[in-house]
């Protein structure tokens, strides 16, 4: 074509796009006219092509020109064709077809845009999917519009695959409209200041908003200041966006970091930046990624007077962000609250100021890089002749992720020598091989693998070698070996051609996965465009003229805190000290609520809850109180102590704030999810009024609820707004005209106290106390911790019981993560759990088999499923637990405590999970392979849904599903027998000698020589044996003909009566400690018989250390087990019942008149030491004495619960606190509230009382190992026993004594 008419071409093509595109510039308008029907030829380009007909300006759509469209000479993937739009232009959609009437056509490709015909930007879908699909055949178009339009003037199509019978084939069109920006240009001494000229009137709201593009990656973006010196500054830092708060004309600090955002801008691409502050809110978004910025409270009313562009341009008392950083680069479409800057800069307005050289076009300078993008990939280039001097100078740059790789390698022929410059540890190192044996090793610099552009020089001459790494910032390292290079070298970047022989190239260190730029040799720059064009050296498997690193971390994919580390190809998140777990973080470790730790087996202590699971609310360590029936939640707060008011006549009323131990959104999510949750609010007074009457105004009110909390007129034990306290409600007050008993004004104290149990007025925040400064008044208050149980979410459940039944919910949302988690239980061997579709996409989670669970699900990439076997069947209609997650990196599989099933995602793949039909929960749309069965405790992402509630209203599902001891039931021990209830299950310890929640705890006590327990199993009455006349029938039931018999004790003691049974036909079973310290049981089940005695053959009892005792009897025979010890068998010769059990006698037993003398003598010294989980068959006298006293039960002496294991071995009362009953103080009104001292109303009356308290106790204490002293010595000399220290026989004890063993929760009872 003449050059005249290439010229008119042009110019006509242009006009029509000019046509085209004026139609497209409102946001309203749209944007998706074809863009290449008047492209003249010259705007295509190809890398090569088949014939003349087959060039790139036949590939138009649905053209038939030529050999209808492009085919290259070659088809490989080195392959591309190249538009020219003319000008840069929004393109929203790209189309593809065959090549007319062939088999040639393009199954995938990759698109690539760029400004300048060079440093080529791979477009993506997702943010990680490269690839297109392509066409089926070679007529039909096939368009893809892409998420978001991409303003560029050139695109580059790069085919990957085709039809495999024929080749390449192409026919292409883009779809867009004009766009038009204003653009500024800063050389690194330039900048753009715009002044307000009027203060503007303050508002809400300010954005500002701009693009920028640079090389460098260093500078300051923006600087905006305000009233009173406050100023705000976004600095490119490393190629991260930092914003920075200063305030003060003489701040000498560098600013406050409020926030970083962005990765790798230092790209020469453009990049979106908006700021948007909201009153005390500032949003920054950097591309696609936004974080919000809670901004210090005195910029929440600030304006802006002055913005500096490219550089600070201020009164210059501040310390710059970055000293002598200007900005160098292009700036595009800045707005200021929708007003161009640029614009007006353009039309010289007095607001705007320009410093230095500010252009309005972008320079755009060149720097053509290449990527090494997998193990295949390296660059060749051939030596120079000017080497053979000796002077040899290689440089470069790269930018990585990976720790390790080769950089560039090389041999010396004539010394039979190799050299690496590789990466080692994020360390530059330099290797000489010679022969095979390591010459030479340096180092220099560290931690490049951060991402940024590092350069490397390599200096060699006759008498030295240096490496250096960025130059004057980094590290040189020097050697005196020369580098004989010669031009007959060949230098090898990245690594080695996988088909070249090993002796050319050989790479132990791994390859390089990077970018490199600016390869110099001997100064001279490497022209990458010939190498592209295979003009120079060789390469495979390389991106030219492109960096394609991407950083996976920003935005980081790890959430909850997880820390995000990277390499070239993958990411990984460290969860550690996060509280969760998984490839993402995504899951937390925590369980959700105390029931749920109940139900694992957990007793009473502190635990982290996590109560939303998954979701944003960090987990709490919180207090769990795990009772025989409920799991409370207990929430502390700042002040749980009596209280005692200060009376002020100055001050009209008291006031006090309860900041609480868990944050407010926890607090929110407890009490919406618990059953219950109650709070005590107690008011001690005397004469001193609460909530006055019901007409008059309240002296008196608290807030609570949702934060900030409403005021409540009511009290604890009352309704809400019923102005009253308990007394009110049950008409007991002490004047019936009040509902409170301190409304009574009485000159005594009283208290007004209950609990708090609405919980939309929970938790209580603040009190307020009116009526305190009337002579005389005196007032004390109590708010007591939250307290919640029941778990809603735990034991939502619904039942299934038809095949063709399921439940619906909305649509399920977790596009980048998706936890699922549920409890099942089944008979059936196989189920649908859930399912829920999309276009193409779908999850699923269903039992395969009666041992195997699959989860499946489809992103985009085909359909992946991830199995678990078990190694036990799961329809055994026992409840089983089941976790599947799915994120970026992985999906994962758990089921009860089998190890996971991990399936990692394919790289470079879909990520979105895209769903749009119902949730369908136990079966499917198709109402095909529905469970059978039991489904609770059902969540996805932290949100439970209502099964219940849904159930309620659905054939086929019922709400609720009984039967949870067949997989709980094992957590009661020591004979706890389960219960089932409606929501769960408890454990019935009254057939066990231990107590709480899982019968596991032991009921022990600390006896002395004075302590007896006995528990009477009949009434006594006179009998013989000789009568005719037996015991009454009610009674006859009490004959053993076998005993199971368990307890623990220690002691130093020997002998000593462990357990004494005796009845009313004289006869006994007796266990006890012999003075050989053995175990010895004797029986007499004949009274006129000699007594049968059972040694075992254990020694060493009395050594105060903790022993166990377990015996059988079953008629004659008899076993004993003690500890660990083999069980030993014996045979009795007697009669083999124990008839008419009267008593059961622990410690000293106080009538032995059916005991011979020795025996006698033994059991009138009693028990020292401690005993523990005492049982005799169904009988637990040990625990009916400490915690169910009754008729049945008569303790005689002290009496001390107390741990038994807990205790030192070498004497059970060195830590024993123990407090009397009648512990309470008798000079006080006994109405009086008592209260820490630490809340006394006067300093010295509380050292007068400490004085007074200290001289009694010590006086008691002397007085007391008197009186033991002297009572021991009537004790029988043979006895061998740990003496207590008599001082704590003392009737009480000081408080700090008894918060310094808070374990032992000792009790002790004198009767």
């Amino acid at each position: 074509m003449p050059m005249g008419s290439e010229r008119a071409a042009g110019i006509s093509a242009l006009i029509g796009a000019l046509l085209l595109g004026s139609c497209g510039t409102g946001a309203q308008e749209v944007c998706d006219g074809p863009l290449l029907t008047n492209l003249p030829p010259s705007s295509f380009r190809s890398s090569s092509q088949l014939t003349s007909s087959h060039g790139p300006v036949f590939a138009k759509v649905n053209r038939r020109e030529g050999a209808g469209g492009w085919s290259p000479l070659v088809s490989d993937r080195y392959q591309w064709l190249e538009v020219d739009l003319g000008r840069r232009t929004k393109i929203t959609a790209v189309a593809t077809q065959g090549r007319y009437g062939s088999s040639d056509w393009l199954t995938a490709y990759l698109l690539m845009f760029s400004d300048t015909g060079h440093n080529w930007r791979q477009h993506r879908q997702e943010d990680s999917l490269g690839a297109f699909p392509g066409n089926s055949n070679a007529d039909s178009v096939v368009q893809y519009k892409l998420e978001q339009p991409v303003i560029a003037r050139y695109l580059r199509l790069i085919p990957l695959d085709w039809n495999p019978t024929g080749r390449i084939g192409l026919r292409l069109e883009i779809y867009g409209c004009r766009y038009t920006s204003d653009v500024a240009n800063f050389d690194g001494s330039s900048s753009l200041v715009y002044r307000l000229s009027v203060r503007p009137s303050w508002t809400d709201m300010e954005v500002i908003s701009l693009k920028f593009k640079t090389l460098r990656n260093s500078g300051t973006l923006l600087h905006a200041e305000g009233q009173r010196d406050h100023s705000l500054t976004l600095v490119l830092e490393k190629g991260r966006l930092l914003l920075y708060h200063q305030q003060g004309v003489s701040s000498s600090s560098s600013g406050q970091l409020l926030v970083s955002v962005g990765s790798l801008l230092d790209d020469q691409h453009w990049h979106h930046v908006k700021l948007e502050r909201l009153n005390a809110h500032l949003n920054i978004t950097v591309d696609k990624n936004t974080q919000q910025v809670h901004i210090p409270a005195e910029l929440s009313s600030w304006d802006v007077h002055q913005l500096s562009l490219g550089a600070v341009q201020g009164h210059g008392l501040q310390k710059p962000i970055l000293s002598n950083r200007n900005f160098y680069g292009c700036l595009e479409n800045l707005l200021y609250n929708d007003l161009s800057l640029i614009e007006l800069a353009k039309k010289n307005n007095h607001q705007v100021s320009m410093m230095g050289n500010v252009t309005f076009s972008c320079a755009e300078p060149v720097s053509v890089a290449v990527t090494f993008t997998d193990s295949l990939s390296f660059l060749q280039l051939p030596g120079l002749r000017s080497w053979s001097s000796g002077v040899v100078s290689l440089a470069l740059q790269f930018r990585t992720w990976n720790k390790a790789g080769l950089l560039l390698t090389f041999d010396l022929p004539q010394q039979d020598g190799t050299v690496w410059l590789y990466l080692s540890e994020a360390r530059l190192r330099l290797q000489i091989s010679r022969a095979g044996r390591v010459q030479l090793e340096l180092s220099a610099g560290s931690g490049l693998n951060d991402g940024q552009w590092h350069s490397v020089e390599m200096n060699s001459r006759q008498d030295q070698l240096s490496i250096t790494v960025d130059k004057d910032e980094g590290a040189t390292a020097h050697t005196s070996i020369p580098l004989p290079l010669t031009a007959e070298s060949h230098l090898f970047f990245g690594g080695c051609p996988a088909e070249e022989s090993t002796q050319e190239c050989v790479n132990p260190f791994g390859v390089f996965q990077g970018c490199m730029r600016l390869l110099a040799l001997d100064h001279q720059p490497v022209d990458l465009i010939k190498v592209q064009q295979r003009l120079l050296g060789n390469y495979s498997h390389l991106q030219i003229d492109m960096c394609g690193i991407i950083d996976r971390c920003s935005p980081s994919h790890c959430e909850h805190g997880g820390r995000c580390t990277q390499s070239w190809s993958t990411f990984h998140c460290n969860c550690s000290n996060s509280g969760y777990r998984g490839a993402t973080c995504h899951s937390s470790t925590y369980e959700q609520s105390c029931e749920a730790y109940k139900h694992k087996g957990n007793t009473s202590g502190p635990y982290y809850i996590d109560v939303d699971g998954s979701g944003p609310i960090k987990p709490q360590l919180i207090y769990c109180n795990m009772t025989e029936d409920t799991a409370w939640m207990v929430i502390q707060h700042n002040n749980t102590e009596v209280t005692r008011v200060h009376l002020s006549p100055e001050r009209i009323h008291h006031s006090a704030h309860f900041d609480y131990a868990a944050e407010e959104e926890q607090l929110a999510a407890v009490i919406s999810q618990s059953v219950h949750c109650e709070q005590e609010l107690s008011y001690h007074c005397r004469k001193s009024r609460l909530l006055n009457t019901p007409e008059g105004a309240p002296f008196s009110w608290w807030v609570g609820g949702p934060d900030p909390g409403q005021v409540q007129t009511y009290w604890g034990g009352a309704l809400p707004d019923s102005r009253q306290c308990a007394c009110g409600l049950q008409d007991n007050c002490l004047d019936p005209n009040h509902y409170c008993n301190c409304d009574a004004d009485h000159d005594q104290w009283t208290n007004d106290s209950g609990l708090l149990t609405h919980k939309e007025t929970l938790p209580v925040r603040s009190l307020v106390l009116g009526d305190i400064q009337r002579s005389g008044s005196e007032a004390a208050y109590r708010v007591g911790p939250m307290l919640c149980h029941g778990d809603k979410n735990f034991w939502n459940a619904a039942f299934f019981d038809k095949e063709t039944s399921y439940l619906h919910f909305p649509t399920f949302h977790g596009e980048l993560n998706a936890d699922i988690s549920f409890l099942f239980k089944t008979t059936s061997s196989s189920g649908v759990f859930l399912e829920n579709l999309g276009i193409k996409d779908f999850i699923r989670i269903e039992l395969s088999s009666s041992s195997e669970v699959v989860f499946s699900f489809d992103v985009g990439n085909g359909p992946l499923g991830v199995r678990l076997e078990t190694s036990v069947p799961l329809n055994d209609n026992r409840w089983h637990s089941v976790r599947a997650e799915r994120n970026v990196k992985e999906a994962s599989l758990r089921v009860d405590e089998f190890p996971a099933a991990i399936q990692e995602a394919p790289a470079d793949g879909h990520i979105h999970l895209q769903l749009n039909s119902q949730l369908f929960i136990g079966g499917t749309a198709s109402r095909q392979k529905g469970f059978l069965g039991c489904i609770r405790s059902l969540q996805l992402n932290g949100v439970t849904l209502d099964l219940e509630e849904r159930a309620k209203i659905t054939p086929g599902v019922r709400p609720g599903c009984p039967g949870h001891c067949s997989s709980y039931g094992s957590l009661c021990q020591n004979q706890g027998r389960c219960v089932e209830r409606a929501n769960g299950f408890s454990c019935d310890c009254g057939q066990s000698a231990y107590t709480g929640s899982f019968c596991h705890q032991e009921v022990s006590a600390n006896f002395k020589s004075t302590t007896s327990i006995a528990y009477n199993l009949q009434e006594p009455f006179e009998v013989s044996r000789n009568s005719s006349t037996g015991p009454p029938s009610i009674y006859a039931d009490v004959t053993a003909r076998e005993e199971n018999i368990s307890l623990s004790f220690r002691t130093n003691q020997s002998p000593a009566l462990l357990l004494y049974i005796n009845s009313f036909y004289r006869e006994y079973l007796a266990l006890l400690i012999n003075k050989q310290d053995e175990l010895e049981l004797r029986y007499n089940l004949q009274s006129s018989r000699d007594v049968e005695v059972l040694g075992g053959r254990v020694t060493n009892l009395a050594d105060g250390r903790l022993h166990s005792v377990t015996i059988r009897r079953l008629a004659e025979t008899v076993s004993v087990q003690i500890d660990q010890n083999p069980r030993e068998e014996f045979n009795l010769t007697s009669d083999v019942e124990l008839n008419s059990i009267k008593t059961l006698i622990l410690g000293r037993v106080q009538e032995s008149d059916e005991l011979d003398s020795e025996l006698a003598e033994m059991a009138s010294l009693g028990f020292t030491g401690c005993l523990s989980g005492v049982r005799f068959n169904s009988i637990t006298p040990l625990k009916a004495a400490l915690l169910h006293p009754d008729s049945h039960v008569i303790v005689t002496g002290p009496l001390v619960q107390s741990s038994c294991g807990s205790s030192s071995p070498a004497n059970p009362y060195t830590a024993e606190t123990t407090h009397s009953l009648t512990d309470q103080p008798g000079s006080v009104d006994p109405g009086q509230p008592l209260v820490n001292a630490i809340r006394s109303d006067s300093a010295l009356i509380g050292g007068v009382i400490a004085v007074v308290i200290f001289i009694s106790v010590s006086a008691l204490a002397i007085l007391a190992r008197f009186m033991c002293s002297k009572k021991e010595t009537y004790r029988n000399q043979d006895v061998k026993a740990a003496q207590p220290e008599d001082g704590h026989e003392m009737p009480f004890s000081s408080q700090a004594d008894s918060q310094s063993a808070p374990r032992e929760n000792q009790k002790e009872f004198f009767i």
